[in-house]
């Protein structure tokens, strides 16, 4: 049953700062439509002294969420300012990630927007990757678009190849023709600075970009950069999720978001 926006709003707690933990209240556990956008309540374990300001500005948040968070109360991160959620679901050719049904499940009872992303792997073809993400992830109206994760990999067991930027795009827009065709939207290609300037990824076209900067805002690391979404610290503080946890925004606000989801969300 959903409550009226009266009492939705009369039941949660006053929002504190991003940028800290201290003060924060938790806010109780209440039903919240989809569209409901809940403002953050979040804290920071280590809070970049300079972001504050610059991630008031978005009203937006939401988290990415893998294996390491083993233990998410969806319904609690939702009253307090989830919004969206991009899963990660696979990895490679051959991997799948062990929360991901627990996750991809319990953000969709709560409410919250939820995406998939599959972790590129080096070493195997972008055709594979992308069959393999195709197997485990389902087409849904109304889901986020779904991600690919391309970064480096210097500490995996398995692949640390460089491989020229020329090749790494070229595999980008395989990917890229797969994914639109399957899920009749364009994916979402997150990334680092490094590998965003080692591959120089604004060459790509037709996609939207989530972008790692912890330490600055996205126009100051991404210069002339477009991006949908900005993660802005891995150190995040949500009620519900236990440890530390990924959050992000979107770059625009309530009404941008909610245009953004009529263009872009899965038909």
């Amino acid at each position: 049953m959903r409550l009226p926006a009266f009492l939705l709003l009369a039941s949660l707690s006053v929002l504190a700062a991003c940028g800290g933990g201290g003060g924060r209240q938790e806010r109780a556990a209440v039903p919240v439509p989809p569209e409901q956008v809940t403002r953050p309540n979040f804290g920071d374990s280590q809070p970049h002294p300079e972001l504050a300001a610059a991630i008031r500005r978005h009203s937006v948040h939401g988290i990415d969420a893998a294996r390491f968070q083993t233990s998410i109360d969806w319904p609690t991160a939702r009253a307090n300012g989830v919004n969206f959620a991009f899963i990660k679901a696979t990895e490679g050719g051959d991997r799948v990630d062990e929360m991901f049904d627990s996750h991809w499940r319990g953000a969709a009872r709560a409410g919250v927007r939820r995406g998939a992303y599959h972790f590129f792997y080096h070493c195997r073809a972008p055709e594979e990757q992308a069959r393999w993400f195709f197997r485990h992830v389902p087409r849904r109206s109304g889901d986020l678009p779904p991600v690919i994760d391309m970064e480096w990999t210097p500490t995996s067991p398995t692949c640390t190849i460089r491989r020229p930027a020329s090749e790494i795009r070229a595999d980008a827009e395989v990917l890229t023709r797969m994914f639109t065709q399957h899920y009749r939207t364009a994916p979402i290609f997150y990334t680092t600075v490094d590998f965003y300037e080692d591959n120089q990824l604004w060459k790509l076209k037709g996609v939207d970009f989530w972008l790692r900067s912890v330490a600055a805002h996205p126009s100051d690391r991404y210069p002339g950069q477009h991006w949908a979404f900005w993660q802005y610290t891995s150190t995040g503080q949500v009620p519900g999720i236990a440890g530390a946890v990924d959050i992000n925004v979107f770059a625009g606000g309530e009404a941008a978001w909610a245009d953004w989801l009529a263009k872009r969300a899965q038909p």
